[in-house]
C-alpha cells in the first residue's frame, strides 16, 4: 500500500479544483496538474521543466523573479498580495485576474519546492466592479436626495440596487469560495486515510492547517459582511443559558488544556431573552480571544443576574491586559493588540470587530476592563427571560435505543446530487472509498432517473444549477418514491432561509467546508437513527 501512496497524492492534486503548479528555488516548473492545462492552454510536458513567469504577463516577470526571491527567504503559507493585480497569461496570449496560494514543501534531500495553487477570479472580479459601481451611484444619488423628492426616490432605488448587489455578492462568495475549500478539504481527508511515508504525511498535515486557517478567515469575512450588509436578523427566544455554555466549554475545554490553562463555565439557572446563536457567536469569540491572548492562568466565563430584567455575562482571563490607551481600538478590524501591522501572528483581528456588530445588532451592551499584566474582563448584559420555562420531555418521548449502522456500507446506495465537478469528484471518492456504493447526478432530472434504480441514502448540495435546490431534489425524490428517504443537504449558504427550513427528524444539514471525518460521522450518524 505505501507504494501506491505518491500516484494517489498524484491523482488527488489532478482532482483538485484549483490549478496547482510546483516550482524549485530557481521558479523551474517541477509539476502542474490537469487544470493548469484547463486555465492556461499548455500541455504538461511544455510547462515542466520552463520558468514559471512564462504564465504571467511579460510586464510582472522581471518584478516576479524579485518577489520569488523575496518569499525564497520568508517561506510561509500565504496567500500572495492582493493590493497587486495579479494576472496570468494563456498559452493564446490573453489575460485573466487570478488569486494566488503559496505553500513551502521541505523534500527529504532539503530541497525547498514551493506550491502554488493558482484560481481563476474573472466572475469575482465582475461582481465587486458591479458592486463598486452600485456603492458609487448609490452615495452620488444620496447627496442629491437632499434638494428633492424625486431625488430622495432615486436615491432609495438606487440604494436598493446596491443592497441587492451586495446581498447577491455575499451569495455568490459564500458559495463559490467554500466549494473549492470543501473540496480540498475532502481531498485531504482522503490522503490522510492513505499510508503515507513521514514526508508525504507531514505535507498533508501542513496541508489541512492552510485549509482550516482559510476557511476560518473566510467565515470571518463572510460575518463582517452580513453583518454590515443586514442579511442577518436577530431571532429573540427565550432559552436557558446552559444551553450555549455547555458546547463552548466542550470546544474550548481541549484548546485550553493544550496551553496548560484552566477553564470554567458556570451555567447556573438563568434564562435569557435574546437571540441564542448569535450571543453563542459573541462568546465564542470572547472566549477565544481570551485563551489567545492568555499565556498562563486561567480563563472564566460567568453568568450572574445583574437585575430583575438583566443578567451579567463575564468572561474573565489572566491574559497580557490592554493597555489604556488602545481599548477603543479593539473593535477595530485586523487590528491587534502588541501584534505590528503585517507581521505573521495567530488569527486576523476580526473576532472583537464581529463582537461590536453582533452585540449592537441584538441591543446588549459590553464593558471592558483591562489592567496591563493581570488581565482582562469583558462584560455583557443581556435581557433575561420573562416568560416560564417549558416543562421537561418525558424520557420515554426521546429515549431512542442505541446500535450499529442500519446496514454495512457495502450495502448502501448512496445518489449523490452536485452539479460542481470537483467537489462531486471528492465526495465520491471519499465514500467509495469507505465502502459506500455511489451513483452520481447533477441535475433533478437525474437524480429522478437514477432515484429509481434503488437508493438507500440522499446526498446533495444546495444551490444547484438553472437555480435548482437540495430541498427541491428531496422532496421530489421522496415524492416519486413515497416514502421518507434519508437525505443530507450539503450548503455554504448561511442565510436565514437554511434556518427557517422545517425540522425534519430524516434529514441533515451541513455546512461547508466539511472535512472528510465529520462528513462519514455525519452519515453514520444519520443511518443509525431511526
Amino acid at each position: 500500500m505505501r507504494s501506491a501512496a505518491p500516484e494517489l497524492a498524484r491523482s488527488t492534486l489532478d482532482a483538485a479544483p484549483d490549478a496547482m503548479v510546483l516550482i524549485d528555488s530557481a521558479g523551474i516548473i517541477r509539476f502542474v496538474n490537469r487544470r493548469v492545462s484547463t486555465l492556461f492552454g499548455y500541455s504538461h510536458d511544455e510547462l515542466v521543466g520552463r520558468h514559471v513567469e512564462l504564465l504571467m504577463p511579460e510586464r510582472f516577470q522581471d518584478r516576479h523573479v524579485h518577489h520569488r526571491g523575496d518569499y525564497g527567504r520568508n517561506m510561509r503559507t500565504r496567500l500572495m498580495d492582493q493590493s497587486l493585480p495579479l494576472f496570468g497569461r494563456r498559452r493564446d496570449g490573453s489575460e485573466f485576474p487570478v488569486e494566488i496560494s503559496l505553500s513551502p514543501i521541505e523534500q527529504q534531500d532539503d530541497e525547498l519546492l514551493i506550491a502554488a495553487a493558482i484560481r481563476d477570479v474573472t466572475d469575482r472580479k465582475l461582481i465587486e466592479a458591479e458592486l463598486i459601481a452600485a456603492r458609487a451611484a448609490s452615495e452620488e444619488a444620496r447627496r442629491g436626495a437632499e434638494s428633492a423628492q424625486a431625488a430622495a426616490e432615486q436615491a432609495r432605488e438606487m440604494a436598493d440596487q446596491a443592497n441587492r448587489s451586495k446581498s447577491r455578492f455575499l451569495a455568490t462568495a459564500s458559495h463559490d469560495l467554500r466549494q473549492p475549500l470543501q473540496s480540498l478539504a475532502l481531498l485531504n481527508g482522503i490522503l490522510r486515510l492513505a499510508p503515507l511515508d513521514a514526508q508525504s504525511a507531514e505535507a498533508v498535515m501542513q496541508q489541512e492547517q492552510a485549509i482550516g486557517t482559510m476557511s476560518r478567515l473566510l467565515n470571518a469575512f463572510l460575518d463582517i459582511s452580513k453583518l454590515e450588509s443586514g442579511a442577518v436578523k436577530p431571532e429573540p427566544a427565550d432559552f436557558a443559558v446552559a444551553t450555549i455554555l455547555d458546547p463552548l466549554r466542550r470546544e474550548f475545554a481541549g484548546v485550553a488544556a493544550d496551553k496548560g490553562l484552566s477553564l470554567e463555565m458556570d451555567a447556573p439557572a438563568i434564562r435569557l431573552h435574546t437571540d441564542p446563536a448569535l450571543l453563542e457567536q459573541v462568546l465564542r469569540n470572547l472566549v477565544s480571544n481570551a485563551i489567545k491572548y492568555t499565556r498562563r492562568g486561567s480563563i472564566a466565563l460567568r453568568c450572574l443576574r445583574a437585575t430583575e430584567s438583566l443578567v451579567r455575562l463575564e468572561v474573565i482571563d489572566t491574559g497580557a491586559g490592554i493597555p489604556a490607551d488602545q481599548i477603543s481600538r479593539i473593535y477595530d478590524e485586523f487590528y491587534q493588540v502588541g501584534v505590528p501591522a503585517n507581521s505573521s501572528h495567530d488569527g486576523y483581528g476580526l473576532g472583537l470587530a464581529i463582537v461590536k456588530r453582533i452585540v449592537a445588532l441584538l441591543g446588549l451592551t459590553l464593558e471592558v476592563s483591562s489592567q496591563v499584566g493581570v488581565g482582562s474582563v469583558f462584560t455583557l448584559y443581556a435581557p433575561a427571560a420573562t416568560g416560564q420555562p417549558p416543562a421537561a420531555p418525558d424520557a420515554s418521548d426521546t429515549a431512542r435505543p442505541h446500535g450499529g449502522l442500519a446496514a454495512p456500507r457495502a450495502n448502501l446506495r448512496v445518489l449523490l446530487v452536485e452539479d460542481d465537478s470537483a467537489v462531486l469528484d471528492a465526495i465520491r471518492m471519499l465514500l467509495r472509498a469507505e465502502g459506500y456504493h455511489v451513483t452520481a447526478a447533477g441535475s433533478l432530472a437525474e437524480a429522478l432517473e437514477a432515484a429509481h434504480a434503488g437508493i438507500d441514502l440522499l446526498m446533495t448540495d444546495y444551490h444547484l444549477s438553472h437555480g435548482q435546490t437540495g430541498t427541491q431534489v428531496i422532496s421530489t425524490v421522496r415524492q416519486a418514491l413515497g416514502a421518507p428517504l434519508k437525505s443530507v443537504l450539503i450548503t455554504g449558504d448561511t442565510s436565514t432561509e437554511i434556518r427557517d427550513l422545517p425540522r425534519d427528524p430524516h434529514l441533515r444539514i451541513a455546512s461547508k467546508p466539511l472535512t472528510a471525518e465529520a462528513m462519514l460521522s455525519l452519515l453514520d450518524e444519520l443511518i443509525s437513527s431511526d
